[in-house]
């Protein structure tokens, strides 16, 4: 049997595969090693994942995730596998980035990239990345993201400049306090990445306020103009993305794209269905 996982900062989707049975999908927290250690990951997958899955006769785990930069941070994640599935033989453990390739454009080449809680973006030959321009992470980078929108919402809130309206609305919705206490949330509490992409969910729920729309389109002219345009060729691309961010704000996200000079391709929420097919088609050769 296999399991196949593609992780955000967010939430993680599984999908358990085995010969002759239908498709076993669940979901568990999302597990990015720059914000969470072995013991952390081992324990929460010990809390979520459904037992018929832990002791299931899982040979084979594909697992693809957020911050997975290097070998190292790699290996913060394949322990954490071993120790919650120890009759898996072998632990693949890669980058999102691929993930959304793969599942985007199977083996064609092309422009991939995940708006979720944070930006990440490649050209792919069919086989492998080929470019990357870096996201940078919430503190530098991360335009068009989660935590790109809920910082400029944050921040206009802070500062007064919010629709008065709309201010009230978001005090009442996430019950915030003193300046203050906002920071000490963002700078010394676990998971700040989380509490910023937070906020992009209630500009989806306020989606018809034109300072709604505008704080989308200015995150993604963001994205476009630091990340996207600095991509070899890139207009000779369609424009391929996953991610809760780029799917909710797909027709804003799409307008972006078109007025840079690419068209449009696949739009998905989320890439796991793809991406089962994908390994399944590589099974069958």
């Amino acid at each position: 049997m296999k399991l196949i996982a593609d992780g955000g900062s967010t939430t993680c989707s599984w999908c358990l595969l085995g010969a002759g049975r239908v498709p076993q999908y669940f979901s568990t927290e999302g597990y990015n090693p720059y914000f969470w250690d072995t013991p952390a990951i081992a324990a929460s997958l010990a809390r979520s994942v459904p037992p018929a899955v832990r002791e299931a006769p899982i040979e084979t785990i594909h697992y693809y995730g957020s911050g997975v930069l290097s070998a190292a941070k790699a290996e913060v994640v394949a322990g954490a596998l071993r120790q919650a599935f120890p009759q898996a033989r072998q632990v693949e453990v890669a980058e999102d980035l691929l993930a959304a390739a793969r599942a985007l454009l199977g083996q064609q080449a092309g422009f991939a990239a995940i708006l979720g809680t944070g930006t990440n973006s490649c050209l792919y030959d069919g086989q492998r990345i080929t470019q990357v321009i870096e996201s940078l992470g919430y503190s530098l980078g991360d335009e068009g993201s989660g935590t790109a929108i809920g910082r400029l919402v944050l921040r206009d809130y802070l500062r007064g400049r919010l629709p008065a309206q709309l201010a009230a609305e978001l005090q009442a919705t996430y019950r915030l306090g003193e300046v203050s206490e906002v920071l000490d949330r963002l700078y010394n509490q676990p998971l700040p990445n989380r509490f910023l992409a937070s906020f992009a969910r209630f500009l989806g729920e306020h989606a018809h306020e034109p300072y709604c729309q505008a704080v989308v389109d200015q995150a993604f002219e963001a994205f476009f103009a630091q990340i996207v345009t600095h991509y070899s060729d890139y207009q000779r691309h369609a424009f391929n993305c996953v991610g809760s961010v780029g799917y909710h704000f797909r027709a804003q996200l799409a307008a972006a794209a078109a007025r840079h000079g690419m068209a449009v391709g696949q739009i998905l929420r989320e890439p796991i269905e793809a991406l089962v097919a994908y390994h399944e088609n590589a099974a069958r050769g």
